[in-house]
């Protein structure tokens, strides 16, 4: 979950600052004397939202080696690494992606994939997780985190990111803009108004759109588990990782490897949980028999 969360955290932060220097430099026209050029703010919404979400993409694999002190192995280091190494490159070969880097970190049970190209990408696994599984069952989570990466969710996560953060910046103009005319009465250019609307509405659209991108991460954990029964031909051992993990107590994960977490929330806080409860990720497996 703490992945997601830093992704969405570097995303926003890239877009503000780029919607700040853009509106400096001058190059943020959409204000006409007129009123709001709309083709104009169109495309500097599409130019201020995707930047933030590609540059979060592109620097995830060396932030997340950074944030869980993960470091990478190749399999000489001793018998266990040499089956992590050994079994994710076994996976990656029958999902027809190229080897990623392989890493281990300390911490409580959890895994994580993450990088910006599906041939180029990085799967760590925590300390935890390998002492508290059977090797079946940390090959079925190694086998759910390389169907992440055949899936091609980090970079369907960043085009989902991209398109909302468009519409956030677009709107909060356009709400700004109306409501410094008719509340604030502003006659010519913008007043105080519009910028401090500009700021509420980012910050509330931002919410709301966080609620799609969640809920978008959330599907992909379904099918990253039926990605791991593909690739063990059999959903057993993904189920019993996913009953074993629902008595674990989940590893926090740095915020630059929060989406891969196994986490789940309660109630309206569900909205904004990156992975589905357990439970139902283990029905969906299991009807799938």
């Amino acid at each position: 979950m703490k992945r997601i969360v830093l992704f969405l955290a570097t995303n926003f932060a890239v877009m503000v600052l780029l919607s700040i220097i853009l509106s400096v430099t001058g190059l943020d026209r959409f204000m006409t004397a007129n009123g709001l050029d709309y083709r104009l703010l169109l495309g500097f919404s599409l130019v201020a939202g995707f930047a933030g979400s590609i540059f979060s993409l592109l620097i995830s694999k060396p932030m997340a080696k950074w944030s869980t002190g993960a470091r990478v192995i190749d399999g000489s280091e001793g018998s266990t690494e040499y089956w992590v190494v050994n079994t994710v490159h076994k996976l990656a070969d029958a999902a027809g992606i190229g080897r990623p880097e392989v890493a281990i970190y300390e911490g409580d049970p959890n895994a994580f994939a993450t990088g910006a190209f599906r041939n180029a990408s990085l799967v760590a696994v925590s300390t935890g997780l390998m002492q508290s599984m059977s090797r079946q069952e940390v090959e079925a989570v190694l086998a759910h985190e390389i169907s992440h990466i055949a899936n091609g969710d980090m970079v369907t996560l960043t085009l989902i990111q991209g398109v909302v953060n468009t519409f956030v910046i677009f709107l909060s103009r356009v709400v700004g803009y109306f409501v410094d005319r008719a509340v604030f009465k502003t006659e010519r250019g913008v007043g105080p108004g519009f910028y401090v609307t500009v700021i509420v509405c980012q910050i509330v659209f931002g919410i709301l759109a966080s609620i799609i991108v969640m809920w978008f991460s959330r599907q992909r954990e379904f099918r990253a588990d039926a990605g791991s029964a593909r690739l063990l031909h059999s959903s057993n051992p993904m189920v019993a990782a996913l009953q074993r993990l629902g008595g674990l107590e989940p590893g926090a994960l740095p915020q630059s490897v929060q989406n891969a977490g196994i986490t789940d929330r309660p109630g309206f806080m569900a909205l904004f949980s990156s992975h589905p409860p357990i439970e139902e990720r283990i029905a969906a497996l299991q009807a799938v028999k």
